[in-house]
């Protein structure tokens, strides 16, 4: 009797484990960038991927598997959160960096798909929000010491503040063809930033 896989992303494997899990994951990125989600299909990951279907099946099940161990996966490899010392210069950091991920032909793609995979896929929509609060919890940090450095007034939402420069970025990126440059990065960190100050974010009892 074979021995039970783990769930998707439930460990960090080796070996030959981790190439598979590599092949296969990076397969499913490509045709959510190429196709989309519908066309998220097993039996052509693993075809693509070089790897036993029955392995594939076994250890992600579903499509919507695959995306959520995609997601994981994309957090966790994610770039680090910057500290410049200061709120505007962090939060242009955050900026900065979803805008080139969002502008990147392919992870663009990618997120597009999965976004509208989310929109009509309830376990889809549970792999995104978990991803968004990794990123989010990554980059509140820099929240916290802008508080206690005194920039912000004490009581801000952290997680709050770092929603608000990407929430901008995204509209931009889904309703319009406007391009996401240094420019348009910069000007939510700005405005985040004075929203910020202001105490747009304090929290109400």
């Amino acid at each position: 009797m074979e021995p039970t896989e783990p769930e998707p992303g439930a460990v960090r494997p080796g070996g030959r484990t981790a190439r598979v899990r590599a092949a296969v994951l990076r397969a499913a990125g490509d045709v959510l960038a190429e196709l989309g989600f519908a066309h998220l299909d097993l039996a052509d990951i693993a075809r693509r991927a070089e790897v036993g279907k029955t392995t594939v099946y076994r250890r992600w099940g579903t499509a919507t598997g695959l995306v959520t161990d995609l997601l994981l996966d994309m957090a966790q490899q994610s770039v680090p959160r910057t500290e410049t010392g200061t709120l505007l210069g962090d939060l242009t950091a955050n900026a900065r960096l979803v805008c080139g991920t969002l502008a990147d032909p392919r992870q663009g793609a990618l997120f597009k798909a999965v976004i509208a995979a989310a929109t009509c896929d309830p376990k889809a929509a549970e792999a995104l929000h978990g991803f968004y609060a990794v990123r989010v919890a990554e980059w509140a940090p820099c929240v916290e010491q802008a508080a206690a450095r005194g920039e912000v007034p004490e009581g801000t939402d952290p997680r709050e503040v770092v929603r608000a420069v990407s929430a901008p970025l995204y509209y931009r990126f889904l309703t319009t063809a406007l391009p996401l440059d240094e420019a348009a990065a910069d000007r939510a960190a700005t405005a985040t930033a004075a929203a910020a100050r202001a105490g747009a974010y304090v929290r109400h009892a």
